[in-house]
């Protein structure tokens, strides 16, 4: 939902490509401060209407409208009027109109002092303040045998298997972890320039499929009896690509 608000209806990045004229972004119309709130009322109680569909007849910013019916009290407080309001049906449709909670994420962000000589700084320039890699990942004259060799990939999903149990042991009812991606994919606006998976997909090769090294870890760690993520910085030999 939040990708939803923020890439078609506050920045205008997706169809149908609507925003405030105020941001110059070429949007077809829109209103950023508005649009955003008004989608995600009606996503709502569409998705506590097929929520209670599926349970009847197939199955015998979000949490608090769904545990709650409502948003909360600092939304409704510093949005003020331009939040819609559920009528008291939608409020009780949507109470309890979910199975689990997945989160779903890409990418984290830090913030710092931006240098000297960076002038109308916004939450849309943010991103650009220290870049130290570009275009990395889609360089052509990378081998297929470094590209196989994704130790920082590795790292990324050791710590967070280490923190998901961690979570577990303190009492988190936690029922799975996915990896985004099993292999490189398609990957919306930014098309095949950036791969996620675990496996390198030969896009110029019918499609042919390579197992990373993060794939090999992957292997390993869900053969191993015991867990056996750290929580310091972990990468793997290379030579056992081999293996994989």
């Amino acid at each position: 939902m939040e990708l939803l608000q923020g890439g078609y209806y506050v920045l205008g990045l997706f169809a149908p490509g609507r925003c405030s004229n105020w941001q110059n972004r070429n949007c077809t119309g829109g209103n950023s401060a508005t649009e955003p709130y008004l989608v995600t009322h009606h996503q709502l109680p569409a998705h506590a209407a097929a929520a209670k569909l599926y349970k009847e007849k197939y199955q015998v910013l979000f949490m608090d409208p769904l545990v709650y019916g409502n948003y909360p009290h600092s939304m409704q407080s510093l949005v003020g009027n331009r939040l819609p309001k559920f009528t008291k049906k939608q409020s009780n449709r949507l109470k309890g109109s979910f199975d689990f909670i997945g989160l779903n994420y890409y990418t984290a962000n830090y913030a710092a002092n931006a240098p000297d000589g960076h002038h109308n700084t916004s939450f849309l320039t943010d991103s650009h303040t220290h870049i130290s890699r570009i275009n990395e990942l889609n360089d052509p004259k990378l081998s297929l045998e470094k590209a196989l060799v994704d130790n920082q990939r590795i790292d990324n999903h050791n710590h967070h298997l280490y923190y998901l149990h961690t979570a577990i042991k303190d009492g988190v009812n936690v029922k799975g972890y996915f990896a985004w991606s099993l292999l490189d994919n398609f990957e919306w606006s930014d098309a095949y320039t950036v791969r996620f998976g675990i496996y390198y997909v030969d896009y110029k090769n019918r499609l042919k499929r390579y197992p990373k090294l993060s794939a090999l870890w992957f292997k390993n760690f869900l053969r191993a009896k015991e867990v056996s993520v750290l929580k310091h910085k972990f990468s793997m030999d290379h030579t056992k690509l081999s293996s994989a």
